[in-house]
């Protein structure tokens, strides 16, 4: 630990570590969402057709979902500081290739390279900040600033997206190029050098396994919607068996990638279920307006981009205050309150008509679920690294951030099915329909949330009880 780390104070040397990583973590959900307004510009330009302008969002999904786990084990095994930098590397580069391509399965190929360095840098990231700062209000602070970056970058892609698509699409791809090459340098500088490294080997099995149902699993809730049942079903059924191989050889294995243990921790276990409701219901929500907002009333990407300004802008203006909060109010509590305010967003969504309003339903919508993300999702990153330990924290970021990918696919995928079965000549049934999908996994996430607040409660009185004992 670096002593630096346990004053009240930071240093220029702290701040400018934590900068890089938010800086990175920023591009990561940037890349998440900035995508998704140029598709049409991109499709024209390409000449690709609709089924294969899905993979430019879904390639990086694939390559971010299906390695996440590989890459916060690795950070743990090979040093955090080597496997960020090296994986910010292939980010620039991926993000160049993106830019200057001219065929669509270059660019496909481009963006899921862009994934699997994403899925390196995320839980290293996060990781370097877990063992950086002390757990408590430091690392609380630090944790707050963090994932409020990452909120901010997937809020606030779509609008920086609909601005650079009226200069041309391939600036959604090389904006980050000079901000990564940037990051890479002061991140060289600026980043603890250590050479430890986690102990135990390399658990090759347990990686392949693991990865392949992962890949499998994004593969087939995106593909769901295009293919046959029967398809769907035998893939599901290799998910299923390659999650059974991971846990029979993980149980055996003397160095697993995924000590099964940590499932254990009831916080962590919250935490994950948590962002799997709270990006997975936002990930189908934004879709769905996208269409709602562009297809039906003809809104133009500038439009439709501002449209989701309000919930970036209250994320990032909140991201210094999230560590106090949770210091005196604790995760739980701003979980139950965020999950609320998801599912009041949603609420407010399903007046969707032909001449909506902005008064009482776009501007309060946006803000109750940017209200959301800025309690929950630094909330949820607090609550899945506590009490974990300093060798494993790649390991809790990598299965957070694979629980948020994952939920995003299996959701949208959910989304896309109901608004696309439902009668064509009632497109705001639909909509009303998959917004309704939103906010019923919203209502899952507080029940969640609610059991681990009473959980909180019961661990409190128990340790009144034996600290009354002992008097």
């Amino acid at each position: 630990m670096n002593p630096s780390t346990q004053d009240e104070r930071w240093g220029a040397r702290l701040w400018g570590a934590l900068t890089v990583l938010c800086a990175v973590i920023f591009l990561d959900a940037l890349d998440v969402s900035m995508v998704g307004v140029a598709l049409p510009s991109i499709q024209a330009d390409l000449g690709m057709t609709t089924s294969s302008l899905q993979w430019v969002v879904s390639g990086y999904v694939l390559g971010y979902g299906g390695l996440l786990l590989l890459g916060g084990r690795t950070a743990d095994l090979l040093g955090r500081r080597r496997v960020f930098l090296a994986a910010l590397v292939v980010f620039a580069a991926a993000s160049l290739l993106g830019g200057l391509v001219t065929d669509g399965t270059l660019l496909i190929a481009a963006r899921f390279v862009k994934g699997i360095s994403a899925a390196f840098t995320a839980p290293a990231a996060l990781s370097i900040i877990t063992t950086t700062f002390a757990e408590g209000p430091a690392r609380n602070r630090a944790l707050s600033i963090f994932t409020a970056c990452g909120a901010s970058g997937f809020s606030l892609g779509l609008v920086l997206s609909g601005v650079l698509t009226e200069i041309g699409w391939r600036w959604t791809f090389l904006m980050p190029v000079p901000v990564a090459i940037l990051a890479l340098i002061a991140g060289a500088r600026l980043l603890h050098r250590s050479d430890e490294r986690g102990e135990g080997g390399h658990d090759l099995l347990g990686a392949a396994t693991i990865t392949a149902a992962m890949l499998l699993l994004v593969f087939t809730v995106v593909e769901a919607p295009q293919v046959s049942l029967l398809r769907t079903a035998l893939s599901a059924v290799g998910v299923a068996a390659l999650l059974a191989l991971f846990v029979w050889w993980e149980r055996r294995v003397s160095h697993p990638l995924v000590r099964l243990g940590i499932l254990r921790s009831a916080p962590l276990a919250r935490a994950n279920i948590g962002l799997v409701i709270l990006f997975g219901s936002y990930v189908g929500f934004q879709f769905v307006a996208m269409q709602y907002f562009q297809n039906l009333l003809g809104w133009s990407a500038l439009q439709t981009a501002l449209a989701f300004l309000p919930a970036g802008l209250l994320v990032a203006v909140s991201s210094t205050k999230m560590g106090g909060l949770a210091d005196r109010f604790g995760t739980a509590r701003l979980i139950v309150a965020g999950s609320i305010a998801l599912l009041a967003g949603y609420g407010v969504f399903l007046q969707v008509d032909e001449h909506p309003s902005l008064a009482t339903m776009v501007l309060p919508g946006m803000v109750l679920l940017g209200i959301a993300f800025a309690l929950s999702f630094p909330s949820l990153n607090i609550q899945a690294t506590s009490g974990v330990h300093d060798d494993e924290q790649g390991l809790a970021s990598g299965l957070l951030n694979t629980s948020g990918q994952v939920g995003g696919a299996v959701v949208l995928a959910i989304v896309t099915g109901v608004l696309t079965s439902g009668s064509e000549g009632d497109p705001i049934g639909r909509f009303r329909a998959a917004i309704v999908v939103s906010g019923l996994f919203a209502l899952i996430g507080l029940v969640v949330a609610l059991s681990g607040l009473r959980f909180r409660s019961r661990t409190a009185e128990a340790a009144e009880e034996r600290a009354l004992e002992t008097v």
